[in-house]
């Protein structure tokens, strides 16, 4: 999947949501609880191995819902793109820091007063999505989901491969694949998607779940 920009027509769901979230008004109308409590805010993590579209969908879902975006590879340090550009897989303790600066750098934005964030993270295991689900253990109005964008390692392959000017080579692929773990059914905070489909139905899809939930989290 090509991380370019794709043009897609702007969902009025998501313009109707954006708008509610922001005027603390749930979607029939009732205000929301937010003007007398702190306002409900969302992180999403848009998730999956090298080449399944990560930053072309959370992109999607940034400008349509109007949020803040952070590209999970610029917070990499230069240790780690070195390693992967030369072929060598992270290891745990390679990831710690990083997805520690990616949870705080979340907050962050959330802190500054934004109704959410989106951001991307391959979050390859379940103890590297456990390290970011601890952001709104002090902060029930914060809501933590995860899009996990799901494909077999062949197709992945292919579209690293076509990918250029990037420091993660189709060899990476294999090495990420080797210590995915998928997320399981007791996840209940994770939305997979397909991303064998054509870009413009991923995206469209993914919008659609991301506004379902908020929205449904907004009527609570």
């Amino acid at each position: 999947m090509s991380s370019a920009r794709q043009s897609i027509p702007p969902s009025p769901t998501a313009a109707r949501l954006a708008t509610a979230l922001s005027n603390g008004v749930t979607s029939n109308g009732a205000m929301s609880t937010a003007e007398t409590s702190a306002k409900t805010q969302h992180i999403w993590l848009v998730t999956g191995p090298a080449g399944c579209g990560k930053s072309t969908v959370a992109k999607h879902i940034a400008d349509s819902l109007h949020l803040p975006f952070i590209e999970g590879d610029e917070y990499h340090p230069k240790a780690n793109i070195d390693k992967m550009s030369a072929g060598i897989p992270l290891t745990d303790a390679d990831r710690w820091d990083w997805l520690t600066a990616l949870r705080e750098a979340s907050i962050h934005e959330l802190d500054k007063g934004s109704d959410g964030v989106v951001l991307t993270c391959s979050a390859l295991k379940r103890k590297y999505r456990d390290v970011i689900r601890v952001a709104p253990y002090f902060t029930p109005n914060v809501h933590l989901h995860f899009i996990y964008l799901d494909a077999p390692e062949e197709v992945l392959l292919q579209r690293v491969a076509a990918r250029k000017n990037h420091y993660m080579g189709a060899n990476m692929v294999h090495s990420q694949f080797e210590v995915l773990e998928r997320p399981k059914a007791d996840e209940v905070d994770v939305i997979t998607i397909d991303v064998t489909r054509p870009v413009e139905a991923v995206m469209v899809d993914a919008l659609d779940k991301a506004i379902k939930t908020m929205d449904s989290t907004v009527q609570q």
